[in-house]
């Protein structure tokens, strides 16, 4: 299992990078797998949490809804965070993904009713742009080989 904080150990800078991303309150999409097979995408919320022994990346699903049903047969997911405004074209830091498995924590805790999941992560990528903004970015991290990164133009 490879958790946020054993990304963050491993990355900080790529992690924070990532952490602003994912808190920065634009919509996230995940997309999990229906029973046959076919994807499926969701919108979604995430947390970091540090309550336990260590920071997990968490995110909940609704009593009955699809796609904690999608998670508990199938725990593959892979999540999006767009870029903050793409309507002038402009990346801004650019977008994230995140792939894994969702592992089932049990129900939610507190006030609203659900099933909590915490990511195993395989993989965390950043698409940007360069810092002087004319080369494509893509950076990517994997438990097993660590950070890599490409420029495109």
């Amino acid at each position: 299992m490879t958790s946020w904080g054993d990304f963050r150990a491993a990355e900080p800078e790529f992690a924070a990078l990532a952490e602003r991303i994912l808190q920065r309150g634009v919509a996230l999409v995940i997309a999990t797998l229906r029973a046959d097979g076919s994807p499926r995408v969701s919108g979604i919320e995430v947390v970091l949490d540090d309550s336990g022994p260590g920071v997990e990346l968490a995110f909940g699903s609704m009593p009955g809804a699809r796609k904690g049903a999608d998670l508990r047969r199938d725990p593959r997911f892979a999540l999006h965070a767009a870029p903050a405004d793409q309507s002038g074209g402009d990346l801004g830091e650019g977008d994230l993904k995140v792939a894994g498995r969702a592992i089932w924590n049990g129900p939610l805790s507190g006030p609203v009713a659900g099933d909590a999941f915490r990511a195993d992560l395989t993989e965390v990528v950043w698409t940007g742009l360069n810092d002087e903004r004319n080369r494509l970015v893509v950076r990517w991290w994997t438990p097993s080989a660590g950070l890599r990164s490409v420029e495109r133009e």
